[in-house]
């Protein structure tokens, strides 16, 4: 199906119409990826919840929200700001994704974004302050200077455990305490390993561009060990804090060995994580709130 000139204008400019910016702004926050920020929201609360009325609250609802649209608004926006030489080779800027062009909006967006998540402050307990304060300070500092992680291998990999933050803020607002620091170390190791897998489509644009991520330094070969190395030690670290979560997550090995053998192509199994991360996402929330229901 070709684009309409409005659906192509909103793409590529941004500074339109009302609704060529909120459509812009809305492509810009990939919602394909929504889930990655407000999913580990959802785990948090399944899992913090000591009875059914613990799952849906005004925080908990809050937290969805920011997590959902906010947050990434603010993640990406700022990504494609400072990404916009490498991602004006990206082939992803072309049809799934929008390309930054110097848009007004962006600037305004990405900063009103992380007002709205600050806000959340104001609903949460102070112990889930320093979960929203990390996400804030890494999302900005994963791209922005004068830290710009993304190019500094390996903290471009490390500081993507930014995704287990939302969780952790989750679990404290709905239990009261801290989640089980095993648990967080194994969802940041999962973190670390989905990171470097969705930048393995990106290594020749970022090499042409001069970005040096985990990714461009190892090579797509060892990229793919370096994936199925931090999704197996999350897999163990989960399965030590249950069994049955080493187990569904050790899909994410067999996963990256089948797209390593050249079954299938790394661009193309690339979109096709986030249906694979939804599923397990919510394997994982219906067993906490399983759990909760049934005690």
């Amino acid at each position: 199906m070709s684009e309409s000139p409005v659906d192509g204008r909103a793409r590529t400019a941004g500074d339109g119409t009302v609704f060529q910016q909120a459509r812009y702004l809305l492509v810009l926050s990939r919602p394909r990826f929504w889930l990655y920020l407000a999913g580990p929201v959802l785990v948090g609360v399944a899992y913090g919840a000591s009875a059914v009325d613990d799952l849906v609250t005004p925080a908990t609802v809050v937290l969805f929200g920011a997590f959902l649209l906010p947050a990434n608004v603010y993640l990406y926006g700022i990504n494609d700001v400072y990404d916009r030489d490498a991602d004006a080779r990206n082939p992803k800027k072309d049809d799934r994704e929008v390309r930054y062009r110097g848009q007004r909006i962006v600037p305004i967006a990405v900063g009103s974004s992380a007002l709205l998540v600050a806000a959340v402050a104001t609903v949460v307990p102070p112990g889930a302050w320093p979960w929203l304060a990390g996400f804030l300070l890494l999302g900005g500092a994963y791209s922005a200077p004068p830290l710009r992680l993304k190019t500094s291998p390996p903290l471009d990999s490390l500081s993507n455990g930014l995704y287990v933050l939302p969780g952790g803020a989750a679990f404290v607002t709905v239990a009261g305490g801290q989640p089980p620091a095993l648990a967080v170390l194994a969802g940041w190791l999962w973190a670390m390993g989905m990171h470097t897998f969705s930048a393995i489509p990106d290594i020749e644009p970022d090499r042409l561009a001069g970005l040096r991520t985990t990714a461009t330094v190892l090579g797509e070969q060892r990229a793919y060990a370096y994936c199925a190395a931090c999704w197996i030690a999350a897999a163990v670290a989960f399965g030590l804090v249950d069994p049955r979560f080493g187990l569904l997550l050790a899909v994410y090995p067999v996963l990256v060995a089948v797209v390593a053998t050249r079954s299938v192509t790394v661009e193309r199994a690339y979109w096709w994580f986030p249906a694979i991360n939804t599923a397990v996402g919510a394997a994982l929330t219906i067993g906490g709130c399983w759990t909760v229901v049934h005690g």
